[in-house]
């Protein structure tokens, strides 16, 4: 890995970290002003006020002392300008503490991170779950 993929891996470690403290100030701050976050069941959360305000709901509520852990695979990591970087990978969470998604919360993420000023930013977000087409079919 080169320092900038570092620097851009960096910033989903402190997301994690964020989450894993159930901080959503914290969270949020990672993502730039005016940020897209699609869930994995497709809904938009377009901002970081409303990426901060509905993360803090989760954390009070549905994902209290949820985890999030590293899925299969190594993050990739790919520079589309030199202060644009797509990254895929693997994660999810786990309600449990475990150190792996548990069956069914186990996603391929998407982020766009920007570079501002202040650093690396996430401008937009998306969250699809691993899902097996085939296994539904049958």
């Amino acid at each position: 890995m080169t320092e900038r993929q570092n620097e851009v891996l960096a910033v989903l470690g402190k997301l994690a970290d964020a989450w894993n403290d159930g901080d959503a100030a914290a969270y949020a701050s990672h993502f730039t002003e005016d940020a897209d976050y699609v869930t994995f069941f497709g809904m938009n959360m377009p901002g970081r006020a409303l990426i901060e305000s509905s993360h803090r709901s989760l954390f009070e509520g549905l994902m209290k002392g949820s985890k999030l852990v590293p899925g299969s695979g190594e993050p990739k990591v790919r520079f589309v300008r030199p202060d644009v970087a797509i990254v895929v990978s693997g994660g999810g969470s786990s309600l449990s503490g475990g150190a792996k998604p548990e069956p069914g919360r186990e996603s391929t993420l998407t982020y766009v991170l920007v570079e501002e000023s202040g650093g690396w930013r996430v401008a937009s977000f998306q969250n699809t779950r691993v899902s097996d087409p085939a296994a539904r079919a049958s």
